[in-house]
Formats: C-alpha cells, sequence, structure tokens
C-alpha cells in the first residue's frame, strides 16, 4: 500500500511537471539562454545595432547563444522563425525594424521581446512583454537641436499626416513654445496637396522641421520639399544624411553601435530577472548630425563654428 502511494506520488509530480512545460513553450530555450534576433534589413546601420549588441553583453559576462536571422523584408521567412520560436521557445527575441517587430508582437506571446531600428513605441503598444530603444529624440532635444543650428529661427513650420502624427505635433506645439519658437503645422492628408502646403507654409516660418511620416517625408516627396526651401531660403532640418547630402540644411543622426549597446544593457536587466514591460522605450543616448555647407551658403546662414566642427559628416 505504502508502494502504491508513492508511485501515485511520484506520477503527479511527473504529471505537474508536463503541465508546466506545457504551459510555458519558452522553458527550453529558457533553459539554454538563447535570444534570437530578427533583423530586418542588412544595412550597415543593422549591422552596428547587432555588433553592439554583441559587444554589450560580452562586457557584461553573458555566454548566451544568439541565433541572427536576417529577414529581408521576408514575411514567409519572418513567419517561419517566429513559428520555431513558438515551438521550441528562447529567452528573449531581439527585432530590428518595423515589420519584424510587428510580427513578434503578434506571434511570440510571453517570450520578451526587445525592439529597436523602430521610430516611436505605437509598434510595440499592443504588447505587455516587450520594451524598446527607438530610434526617434525626445521633442525637446529636437528642438533645442534646431534652436543651437538656426538661432535666428522664431518660427518653425512642420508638414504632417495627421492620421499618422497628430499626437506628435500637438506634443511638439507645446515643447516648442517652452523652447522659445512658435510652432506653425500644415496638416497634408496627401502627397497631392503637399506643393499647395509648401507653399502655404513657406510664407509664414523661418525654418521647416521634418518628422518621420509616410505622406510628407518620402523619397518621391523629398526633390519637391528640397526645391521648395532652397527657392525660398527656408532651412530644412531633414530626416538623415542623405537628406543633409541632397539639400536640407542638416539632420539629427543615431550613433547606432551605442543603440545596440543600449540593447545590450536592456537584455541583461531582462536576462537578470526583470520583466520588459517595466522597463520603459528609451530614446537614443547619443546625438550625432550632418550638416551641408553649400545649402547654408546659398540661404545665406552662417552655421556656428563649435556646430560645424562637431558635425559627423559635412557636406560642401
Amino acid at each position: 500500500m505504502r508502494r502504491l502511494v508513492h508511485l501515485i506520488a511520484a506520477l503527479g509530480i511527473a504529471i505537474l511537471s508536463l503541465l508546466k512545460l506545457m504551459a510555458s513553450p519558452d522553458s527550453a530555450g529558457a533553459e539554454s539562454g538563447r535570444i534570437v534576433v530578427l533583423s530586418g534589413q542588412d544595412l550597415k546601420p543593422y549591422q552596428d545595432v547587432l555588433a553592439g549588441f554583441q559587444q554589450s553583453l560580452a562586457k557584461q559576462g553573458m555566454t548566451t547563444t544568439i541565433e541572427v536571422y536576417p529577414l529581408q523584408g521576408n514575411a514567409a521567412k519572418t513567419q517561419e522563425v517566429l513559428s520555431e520560436v513558438k515551438k521550441h521557445g528562447a529567452r528573449l527575441v531581439v527585432t530590428l525594424g518595423s515589420a519584424a517587430t510587428q510580427a513578434a508582437v503578434r506571434e511570440v506571446g510571453q517570450v520578451p521581446i526587445i525592439a529597436t531600428m523602430i521610430v516611436a513605441a505605437d509598434d510595440i503598444k499592443a504588447a505587455s512583454n516587450a520594451t524598446a530603444v527607438l530610434l526617434d529624440f525626445p521633442l525637446d532635444l529636437q528642438m533645442q537641436w534646431l534652436h543651437r543650428i538656426v538661432p535666428a529661427a522664431n518660427t518653425v513650420g512642420v508638414l504632417f499626416n495627421p492620421k499618422e502624427n497628430q499626437p506628435k505635433v500637438s506634443h511638439a506645439l507645446r515643447i516648442a513654445k517652452e523652447n522659445g519658437l512658435s510652432l506653425v503645422t500644415q496638416a497634408v492628408d496627401t502627397p497631392r496637396a503637399l506643393p499647395d502646403a509648401l507653399d502655404n507654409i513657406s510664407r509664414h516660418v523661418d525654418a521647416l522641421w521634418g518628422i518621420s511620416d509616410s505622406v510628407v517625408m518620402t523619397p518621391q516627396t523629398a526633390e519637391p520639399i528640397l526645391l521648395s526651401t532652397l527657392r525660398n531660403k527656408i532651412p530644412l532640418a531633414g530626416l538623415s544624411a542623405s537628406w543633409v547630402k541632397a539639400g536640407a540644411l542638416y539632420a539629427l543622426d543615431r550613433d547606432y553601435l551605442d543603440i545596440g549597446s543600449q540593447c545590450g544593457e536592456l537584455a541583461g536587466k531582462i536576462l537578470g530577472g526583470t520583466s520588459a514591460s517595466s522597463l520603459a522605450p528609451t530614446f537614443p543616448r547619443k546625438v550625432t548630425y550632418s550638416v551641408n555647407l553649400k545649402t547654408a551658403g546659398a540661404m545665406n546662414l552662417e552655421l556656428p563654428q563649435d556646430v560645424v566642427r562637431g558635425a559627423t559628416h559635412i557636406f560642401q
């Protein structure tokens, strides 16, 4: 009888362990310490982020297995990798890019996610298991840099698609005022409305602030925006060095290696037991920037010498 009791108890423990394993699909990955990285593109910024991430983990003395999957926008491959993660588990999923992040948020359940190479936190707002290192800079920092590089600009314009950027622009109105600037906003619902919007806002502003926007600031709209700002001698704060090379006055940029380090630091906390949801999304902590001296000359602007000296890229 005693042997039967022990047998039943042992069987109960085995069943309980099996139920726990079934309820925690990531347990196998948790034991192995596996980190799965989904990289949306094989471009240098993405490579730098990955290098910074790996260096940060090594600096922390972490010897976890990192599996990197270059997705190149391939939705089928993304789904295949995420299905494998759901089946075999992982301690952590790191996503580089919006498409990879959105797919992971939909698919991986309770596995912690660190997202980066995304502009804002919208891509993870539906997730209770995610945090991020964002690409966008805080609005007050953007306004401070605009005032530093173009100190004569008191009235700043912004063109934006309301469906995408109304909350950001509404917030920016207050931030601009706190930084001694007046922000003139111009809604643009479609690319067809852009020429009239440019003509209208050009009459009222000293500078134009470019923000990430899928209607306004695109490869297709870059030429008319740049031509308008050059013709009207309105300095443009572009989105990247490529915008500055094409004629924008300046653009803030990121240190992608350091963004990877930030992701590695978040990973260290999560693997140490901190929940991803308790870690607020963070902004890039290092600012780099490009300037175009030819554009400055065409607009009769003299950039502060400390600004020119500190630029990562100078186009002239």
